[in-house]
């Protein structure tokens, strides 16, 4: 008996790294799954279905049940093959995870269209492709689980305008769908994963990072229902590291009658002023560490 016996999920970008862990790994846990990836490469060309084939008959071979399915998630067709895949083939969905995607990274002033859309409709329109594909179907049952897959990247990022921007989307979209879909017992979280992967080995300096595997867990347990009540949340999940992010709220606040004049805001901002961005004092700090190694003749780490 496995925590998510008798349930069927459905996961996008399964064909690889994260996806494919998690999609292992519900299996193991006694789900029947999907296995859905448009099997691109990592800028999202060269399409090929191999990739969710490999990944079913694994699954297949060590006891498990999975079908594939090679539909972009770019279209809402491609959402509504993979949900009616599950239904087709184990006769439900219980949950969805969205993991596909893509990168294009440039610098946010040389940055182009076809370096932005197709970003944006992976990560972003493609989770809610298929998110809006169970909506039906967790709404008459009553019950479902959504997880979404941002980045600490949400927050900013150098040389990735694109998929930053498509990650915070990811999260207000999750968010939403937590708070419109409470009342038909149907949750929606988000995993922002920290796991060695295609995708990762682009980051541009070295940070702890955990397997794809030990991702895996978070997820079965967001899906199972041991988290019945776990709604609008974001975690990160990073090797042995589970954490819980803040919920954005208004901090600090300045009041007077009437409307304000650019001189009055000026003369009391500090009543407000801002919350400090992490990315910059990062760049900063590494800024000051160059600095100083070149007048010293040290290297940036001594």
């Amino acid at each position: 008996m496995g925590a998510l016996d008798g349930k069927v999920i459905a996961i996008t970008g399964a064909g690889r790294g994260i996806g494919r862990a998690v999609a292992e790994f519900c299996a193991s846990e006694g789900a029947a799954v999907v296995v859905n990836d448009y099997g691109v490469s990592i800028d999202g060309n060269e399409p090929t279905s191999e990739v969710a084939d490999e990944v079913v008959a694994a699954i297949i071979a060590a006891g498990g049940r999975a079908v594939a399915n090679a539909s972009s998630v770019t279209e809402m067709a491609g959402g509504e093959s993979i949900v009616q895949s599950a239904i087709d083939n184990f006769g439900r969905i219980d949950g969805i995870v969205a993991v596909a995607g893509i990168l294009r990274e440039r610098m946010f002033f040389n940055m182009v269209e076809s370096e932005w859309d197709p970003v944006i409709e992976t990560h972003l329109k493609g989770t809610f492709t298929v998110f809006r594909a169970a909506a039906p179907h967790f709404k008459a049952q009553g019950s479902g689980a959504y997880v979404a897959f941002t980045s600490g990247a949400f927050a900013g990022s150098v040389a990735q305008a694109n998929y930053a921007a498509a990650k915070g989307g990811i999260v207000s979209l999750a968010r939403s769908v937590a708070a419109g879909m409470y009342k038909y017992g149907v949750r929606s979280n988000v995993i922002a994963p920290v796991a060695k992967s295609r995708m990762s080995g682009n980051v541009p300096f070295g940070i702890e990072m955990g397997e794809p595997e030990d991702v895996a867990p978070m997820v079965g347990f967001l899906l199972s229902d041991s988290s019945v009540g776990v709604t609008g949340q974001i975690y990160t999940a990073n090797g042995g590291k589970i954490a819980v992010w803040n919920q954005p709220v208004e901090v600090r606040e300045m009041r007077k009658d009437g409307r304000w004049t650019i001189a009055e805001i000026a003369a009391r901002f500090d009543e407000v002023g801002q919350e400090e961005l992490g990315l910059i004092k990062v760049l900063a700090e590494r800024e000051a560490a160059a600095k100083l190694a070149k007048e010293t003749g040290a290297t940036p780490n001594q």
